[in-house]
């Protein structure tokens, strides 16, 4: 007798409708292309909506579901990254309609690509095992190659796809080949069966402390840390603006998430082989990134080496984790770091967007004078900057002060140093942030300088991250419970 296998709907309804909207995206440009400019970033900001519906159903079960052995969970961990992924998406596809519709290298598969790297970026939340996490990687990845050189005639977007796609080429052959020396040693690519597999006395041995470092390595080329990061200016730099702005916030993010899965579920007693890595790579990212960012002359190259430091900063509390009710902890600044980072960093991308409609520049020389010709985006842009820096009372303070307080309270010496690191890095940016704020304020316009006309899509996806920053550095205890509930569930 044949049995039909339980299949669990309501936790696959966010990935059915998000792919059910690929694939209505893709048909909408094929069978209204003189209409698609319009009609494509429609249908993909409804799908991206209609796609947070199952989440918020989900979040309200409150239940677990571990389907597939528990290679694929849905727990609050998973649901949380999932509302920052549509969130954030959403907020690129307001970035991105105008000036998408505008360029002369529009194609209709630029929405299609988007949402197919947001459906790995939900799947990497709910991975719970090598292989898935790997596909969910991919996923993500691959699109963002294609639109990394969007602009197929522009010799900067074509260095800045090749750039990325070689490096990340490389890091993915890295990070597999330490996959597999993981699975080959511990038996099983399931994160839990690893676990249990390093929780055994004299099963960490060199040969896997050497795989779990190319694993790590992988990961590091997605989060752009230091030295993993030589693509991240020149891409930055040469894609379209609102893919870097995706690059920089939702793709970064979802490296991190798998490498705080991989390390939470699988790696976690196996501290000696990890902590230390991550110790490095924290540091480096924060000082170099902080100093190389001190003299660009261009906004989108330093807002670059400004999501290096950051980066760093993020790795911060995950370098130094310890045990127990401080591991928590550390987990939770880590969570609560990268949401507010995504919320700061979107806004300061969507300014530079704004701005660039009228200079068709970035350089930071054509922000002089921005608080006398349009004092509204001078307000929003100041609000961003000293939120980067980590200046009360903008939601950056609160992220600098889980960080700080996470990694004092591992009580040991590495984190007191790694401590005193963050705080000496934290300075430094303030001064080229500082320099930002100072142009557009203190320094007279230019010649013929005339106001910025914000498109309606545009304003909203400023207004809603200036809001978010504004209200979250106010009332931080909302993203606080977040980080609760996220992380109540091991």
């Amino acid at each position: 007798m044949s049995v039909n296998p339980h299949v669990d709907f309501h936790a696959f309804a966010p990935l059915i409708v998000l792919s059910v909207g690929i694939v209505v995206v893709l048909l909408a440009d094929l069978i209204w292309p003189e209409r698609s400019r319009f009609t494509s970033s429609r249908i993909a900001s409804i799908v991206v909506l209609a796609t947070l519906i199952p989440v918020i159903t989900l979040a309200a079960d409150g239940t677990t579901r571990s389907l597939f052995g528990g290679a694929f969970v849905i727990d609050p961990y998973a649901l949380a990254f999932d509302g920052f992924f549509l969130i954030v998406t959403y907020i690129v596809l307001l970035i991105s309609t105008d000036y998408i519709s505008d360029g002369d290298y529009y194609q209709g598969e630029f929405y299609f690509l988007m949402l197919t790297s947001l459906l790995g970026l939900l799947a990497m939340a709910s991975a719970r095992d090598l292989i898935s996490i790997f596909v969910a990687l991919e996923t993500i990845t691959i699109p963002t190659f294609i639109l990394a050189g969007w602009r197929k005639h522009d010799e900067k977007s074509n260095e800045a796809a090749i750039k990325y796609f070689l490096i990340g080429v490389l890091s993915t052959a890295i990070m597999l080949y330490g996959m597999s020396i993981v699975y080959g040693d511990s038996g099983t690519t399931l994160l839990s069966g690893i676990f249990r597999y390093l929780d055994k006395p004299d099963h960490t041995t060199a040969l896997l402390a050497v795989a779990i470092f190319m694993t790590i390595a992988g990961f590091a080329f997605k989060i752009s840390a230091v030295p993993f990061h030589f693509w991240t200016p020149d891409t930055y730099e040469g894609a379209p603006t609102p893919v870097t702005t995706y690059l920089s916030v939702a793709s970064k993010a979802g490296g991190f998430v798998a490498l705080l899965t991989i390390i939470k579920f699988g790696f976690f007693p196996s501290q000696d082989s990890w902590e230390p890595v991550l110790w490095v790579l924290a540091a480096a990212s924060m000082l170099y990134g902080n100093l190389v960012a001190l003299k660009q002359t261009n906004i989108v190259r330093m807002l670059a080496y400004s999501s290096i430091a950051q980066g760093g900063f993020i790795l911060v509390p995950l370098a130094v984790s310890g045990d127990g009710q401080a591991a928590a902890a550390s987990f939770q600044a880590v969570l609560i770091y990268i949401l507010i980072y995504g919320a700061m960093n979107l806004g300061a991308f969507a300014v530079v967007i704004a701005v660039a409609r009228r200079t068709h520049s970035a350089e930071i020389e054509t922000y002089a004078g921005l608080g006398v010709t349009s004092p509204g985006l001078a307000v929003t842009m100041t609000i961003f900057m000293f939120s980067l820096a980590g200046i009360p009372p903008f939601a950056g303070w609160f992220a600098k002060f889980v960080m700080f307080r996470s990694t004092l309270d591992a009580h040991t010496a590495q984190a007191v140093i790694l401590g005193v690191i963050a705080a000496v890095a934290s300075v430094i940016a303030f001064f080229y942030y500082a320099r930002v704020v100072r142009k557009m304020w203190f320094d007279q316009p230019a010649e013929g300088a005339v106001k910025v006309q914000v498109p309606a899509a545009l304003m909203v996806a400023i207004g809603i991250t200036a809001a978010v920053v504004l209200v979250i550095g106010v009332y931080p205890q909302f993203f606080a419970h977040i980080g609760d509930l996220a992380f109540r569930v091991s």
